[in-house]
């Protein structure tokens, strides 16, 4: 196994992943919904790692990996909703899920700006939702 890029890129990474989860994390949990602090963090560094760690094989194609990122954490998104005769419930914190993990890909492969203009956007559209601002819509 060959790492093309100095260690301390790859702690970078995954410290920057760490903060951005965490940073989507202490919103959920600031609002009292599931998926918090914790869980945020561990899905984006989990992300960054996986794709951190195909980018050191030589022959590893990252889309696929990318791919199976994707479809685990549907996985584990999907299991943040349901339903009751109110409605359906844990909608948003599936797409943080998604979202938060998506983040981690980006931090993994050195993509610093998108990982702070998504994770903004992420808090953004969180707080608008508090505001009501989509209920108006």
């Amino acid at each position: 196994m060959v790492i093309d890029i100095v260690d301390y890129e790859i702690f970078l990474r995954l410290l920057v992943a760490a903060i951005a989860g965490g940073i989507i994390g202490l919103e959920r949990k600031a609002s009292h919904k599931p998926a918090g602090t914790r869980t945020q963090m561990l899905i984006s560094i989990g992300a960054a790692l996986f794709i951190i760690i195909t980018m050191s094989f030589d022959n590893a194609d990252p889309a696929r990996i990318i791919a199976g990122i994707v479809t685990g954490i549907g996985f584990l998104g999907a299991g943040a909703i349901f339903q009751s005769k109110d409605g359906v419930y844990g909608l948003t914190t599936a797409a943080s899920i998604w979202t938060t993990a998506a983040i981690g890909i980006s931090a993994g492969v050195g993509e610093y700006i998108l990982t702070l203009v998504a994770t903004l956007i992420v808090l953004l559209i969180l707080q608008l939702n508090k505001i009501n601002f989509f209920r108006e819509l």
